[in-house]
């Protein structure tokens, strides 16, 4: 038996490619949610804003698994995992026992522990249940304060500026998305959210939440700020769900460790998503990417390998937002101050309010690292190349990346 513990975009992708490279035997994919499959950047985006509806956001119809024979146990979370038995427990009851174990078991939120969190009215938002209540508190307006600017701050911010209600975002960095994108496009995501009516406390923490009867009132900041609040969502990032690797005593560092075929130490045990933190051909080290296109292209990949075909999972990471009028798409790997110079191609300034059209390259010492396209599309495939070149050694003139006239394609070595 091939097992899948993890319901997840990346588990469901694994499943679906297995049966289609020929593999006939039982298969079986477990969950902890009690719905099927699905992707999260509905949950943020389209669903949230009310522009998509929840069915869009599955990965597969309600019929495929039985379809196609894969067992879908939801609702159960596996606590144990014994590598040399090649069995994973269930709520520490029921052995399920394996062949090829796939982990695509994701992410867990962040929490914060602050008096006043009892109150009514918070909220975080990772599993489809928290963007269904989510959606329905927007949707009543009022003051909504986000903790947290980094992408699901910064989109659900943008969603109920849709619905109308008033927004406030409290950040500790000086600017949003400081640690991925630094001051040069950070800057710009504060301009456009400025430019949306969206207030910022920088530099800012939080001491508590307070409530009265029973419900939030407000943010109290550490300067005695108090921001009024309806609604507080808490989006301080995500750690990966390495509960069950442990257990096994499995090589875990900020991920599960594998290599660029996704597996372990263990040779039948695999991982794949927002869970492995495997070897990238491309980056030369181990890198954890927590996006969709990962959990997307991952998951077949861990498949092929799992059924003994040679993969080397050699993806360039890329991810995507879209916040107000403004779609941006960004590929490539910049560890926090990782670059010396951003170069644009093109103006990012926000102008009456409207989302600006550029290209952005991260380099250092004249390698593009990654990449960000603004508005501007169809480009992603030049994009990527140059972040190929940049990490193989390869440089390129910086004036002339900055110049619209030349075409990407003639900058790759």
């Amino acid at each position: 038996m091939y097992l899948i513990i993890g319901a997840s975009l990346a588990g469901a992708k694994a499943a679906q490619t297995l049966r289609e490279e020929g593999y006939t035997g039982r298969l079986v994919m477990v969950g902890e949610e009690t719905v099927r499959p699905y992707e999260r950047p509905p949950l943020s985006k389209g669903y949230l804003s009310g522009k998509e509806p929840q069915e869009k956001a599955f990965v597969h119809d309600a019929g495929w698994y039985s379809e196609h024979d894969v067992e879908l146990i939801l609702g159960r979370r596996a606590t144990h995992l014994d590598t040399a038995a090649h069995t994973v427990t269930l709520d520490g009851v029921d052995e399920l026992h394996y062949e090829k174990l796939l982990l695509a078991t994701g992410s867990r939120v962040r929490t914060l522990d602050l008096p006043g969190m009892d109150n009514h009215g918070i909220r975080y938002l990772r599993t489809m249940d928290e963007a269904e209540a989510l959606l329905a508190s927007l949707r009543t307006g009022g003051n909504v304060v986000v903790i947290g600017a980094g992408w699901i701050g910064l989109e659900v911010a943008a969603a109920a500026r849709e619905h109308g209600c008033t927004v406030s975002v409290v950040e500790a960095a000086p600017l949003p998305l400081h640690n991925v994108l630094g001051n040069e496009l950070g800057a710009v995501f504060r301009d456009l959210h400025e430019a949306h009516g969206v207030t910022f406390h920088f530099e800012a923490a939080v001491r508590g939440i307070g409530g009265a009867g029973g419900r939030v009132s407000d943010v109290v900041l550490d300067d005695n700020t108090e921001i009024p609040a309806d609604l507080v969502v808490i989006g301080v990032g995500i750690r990966p769900a390495t509960e069950l690797a442990e257990t096994a005593g499995l090589a875990v560092d900020d991920g599960v460790l594998t290599d660029a075929s996704l597996r372990t130490a263990d040779p039948d045990v695999y991982a794949c998503g927002d869970v492995a933190r495997f070897l990238s051909p491309t980056v030369g080290e181990r890198i954890r990417v927590e996006h969709w296109s990962n959990a997307l292209n991952g998951g077949p990949a861990a498949a092929r390998s799992m059924l003994g075909q040679p993969v080397a999972y050699d993806r360039v990471p890329y991810f995507f937002t879209d916040q107000y009028d403004l779609g941006m798409e960004y590929a490539g790997w910049v560890p926090p101050r990782g670059y010396d110079r951003v170069v644009f191609r093109g103006d990012p300034s926000i102008v009456d309010g409207k989302a600006p059209e550029f290209l952005a390259f991260w380099t250092k010492g004249g390698r593009v690292l990654a990449g960000m396209n603004v508005n501007v599309w169809d480009v992603q495939d030049q994009i990527q190349a140059l972040v190929r070149t940049g990490y193989a050694g390869g440089t390129v003139d910086l004036d002339r990346l900055a110049d619209p006239s030349v075409p990407l394609e003639s900058l790759v070595e």
